[in-house]
């Protein structure tokens, strides 16, 4: 692995802008060192289980949540079995107060324990107002993730996200969006927890049925996250996340950064995949020089040798963006 995230420290953050302008603008991981390091839940759970038992008992709204559950034979390591046909693990509803107890009291040898993207305002009313991570969004509510010694699979997020140690310690292998082509993506409609996994990031080195992988394990960025430490990913990099400690907490903030219109980025994106993904090579080319024209844009904007009062509905305000959703809505319904 190679590489190194941009590391900035969090107390040059607290000028209006200076999150926006040095963090989420250049679209790069970065590491935040000691971001939470202050938060009584994270000064708590480095005290030990009982105390840290105690605490969220303070905020537990007694509901059921869903765990993964592993034999000690995965390490676990959560994954696909090897013909991809499900997965080496178990789903379990339980009440939240039992799976924090089970995580708490310490390992069971014969089992391994995680639960993930738990929204805090739900689960744990009250917490998140105690634990406030001063440059987040203040309408984005946090998520707890929470489990034993695991390795998560290579996966990417579509909102951008901020991922703050609380517990134990983490170590985040990154990948570019432009690597995704050499990763080997496993079925999106055939998931873990939702996201579509990098097979190859999986694999041993060298493994024959990745061969391009290689070009993406030397771009690698590796991060090693202690608690209190945070580390901002920008959407779309795909990240592999191995928690060491006997006990790991994460909390993070999922939210898009740059909100253009009501409509995520990713939705567009499949409807690609249905109208255009199996039309021959050269029409494929063709459609791929009018979303670079009109989308991504490489030479500027497509009307930018004409004055922007007539730009039409390009000018992208927020009246022109409801027109052309309104007709992208009456085209799919054959209107």
């Amino acid at each position: 692995m190679s590489g190194a995230a941009v590391e900035i420290d969090p107390a040059t953050l607290d000028e209006p802008g200076a999150f926006r302008r040095l963090v989420t603008e250049p679209c790069r991981p970065v590491v935040l060192r000691g971001a939470v390091r202050d938060w009584p839940l994270a000064r708590i759970a480095a005290t030990g289980g009982a105390a840290l038992g105690e605490y969220l008992a303070r905020f537990d709204a007694g509901r059921r949540i869903e765990a993964f559950v592993g034999d000690a034979a995965i390490a676990g390591r959560y994954h696909y079995t090897d013909d991809l046909s499900g997965f080496n693990f178990r789903r379990e509803s339980m009440p939240l107060s039992e799976a924090v107890e089970r995580l708490v009291t310490g390992r069971n040898e014969a089992e391994t324990l995680y639960v993930g993207s738990l929204p805090i305002p739900l689960v744990l009313p009250g917490l998140a107002e105690e634990n406030i991570l001063p440059f987040a969004p203040t309408n984005v509510p946090p998520r707890i993730w929470m489990g034993h010694a695991s390795t998560i699979a290579c996966h990417y997020d579509m909102m951008d996200n901020i991922a703050c140690v609380v517990a134990g310690q983490r170590r985040f292998t990154l990948y570019p969006p432009n690597a995704i082509g050499d990763l080997y993506v496993g079925p999106i409609d055939h998931t873990m927890a939702g996201q579509p996994v990098a097979l190859a990031a999986e694999a041993a080195p060298d493994d024959p049925r990745y061969p391009r992988f290689e070009r993406a394990r030397d771009r690698a960025i590796t991060v090693e996250l202690s608690a209190g430490d945070a580390l901002y990913m920008p959407k779309l990099w795909w990240h592999r996340v191995e928690a060491s400690g006997s006990l790991n907490i994460l909390v993070n903030y999922w939210w898009d950064a740059f909100p253009v219109g009501p409509d995520q980025p990713f939705a567009p994106l499949l409807l690609a995949m249905s109208a255009i993904a199996a039309r021959p090579e050269a029409e494929r080319a063709a459609w791929r020089a009018w979303f670079d024209h009109y989308v991504f844009r490489p030479d500027g904007h497509p009307l930018a040798h004409l004055p922007e009062e007539r730009h039409g509905v390009l000018g992208m305000s927020a009246e022109n963006i409801g027109i052309l959703r309104a007709q992208a809505m009456r085209m799919l319904r054959g209107g």
